[in-house]
């Protein structure tokens, strides 16, 4: 199994937040993670399908956009056709979680669905056949840098018992909130398959190095029996 490092530019420079995109990519990043929030659903406010659509027009790795919104469903369309990859939308934010799975992919882009680190896997075991991808945060969202919340980890596990082995066809395991290298191993040996990491590698004056520093914890812990 190779774990995929996406980088969030919810921790980049904003006022060079294209040349930070590209520095990403060039540093060996499978996905640039790109938070939006509305100041209600979390506290804080970040990008919108402009900035989505300009980072379209200069990176080529996909664009995993995580919509911590209280009503995702209007803006889903813009989001698609700015050019998202993905577009994952919180659990606990949509009245019809379903519908709004099916909204996604209807728009052409992949599905993605998050939950706070409170909130148990029964709230989506019902949408599963609908995602690529289950966003577990393993901080409370609205800020970045904050400390990673090991009693996370048990959740995981339990979603990749429920999906199985990594493989064509099962949907991501996605961990977004305190990814360091020390606590990438964690995440990658409970079973997520995509690391979300922000300060780690937009705070460091290598970035190509972090990325890679965080993919090796990850491939250690993947490979370490047990």
């Amino acid at each position: 199994m190779t774990v995929k490092i996406a980088p969030s530019l919810l921790a980049a420079d904003f006022g060079c937040l294209r040349e930070e995109a590209l520095r990403a990519q060039a540093g060996g990043a499978d996905w640039l993670h790109v938070d939006v929030m509305d100041g209600r659903f979390v506290p804080n406010l970040t990008l919108g399908p402009a900035a989505v659509a300009a980072l379209r027009g200069r990176v080529t790795i996909p664009l995993d956009v995580h919509l911590m919104v209280e009503d995702p469903l209007p803006l889903v369309p813009a989001f698609a056709r700015a050019g998202a990859t993905l577009v994952t939308v919180h659990a606990e934010a949509c009245r019809h979680l379903h519908g709004t799975l099916q909204q996604v992919r209807e728009a052409g882009v992949r599905a993605g669905v998050a939950l706070n680190p409170a909130t148990p896997l029964q709230a989506v075991e019902h949408v599963l056949h609908l995602v690529e991808l289950v966003l577990l945060m393993t901080v409370n969202p609205g800020f970045g840098g904050q400390a990673f919340l090991p009693e996370v980890l048990p959740k995981v596990e339990a979603l990749r018992r429920r999906l199985g082995p990594p493989g064509p066809g099962v949907p991501e395991i996605e961990v977004d909130g305190g990814i360091t290298p020390e606590t990438a191993g964690r995440a990658a040996g409970a079973g997520a398959t995509v690391l979300v990491a922000g300060s780690a590698v937009f705070g460091s004056p290598d970035p190509a190095r972090a990325i890679a520093e965080l993919r090796a914890a990850a491939a250690q812990a993947t490979r370490s029996p047990g």
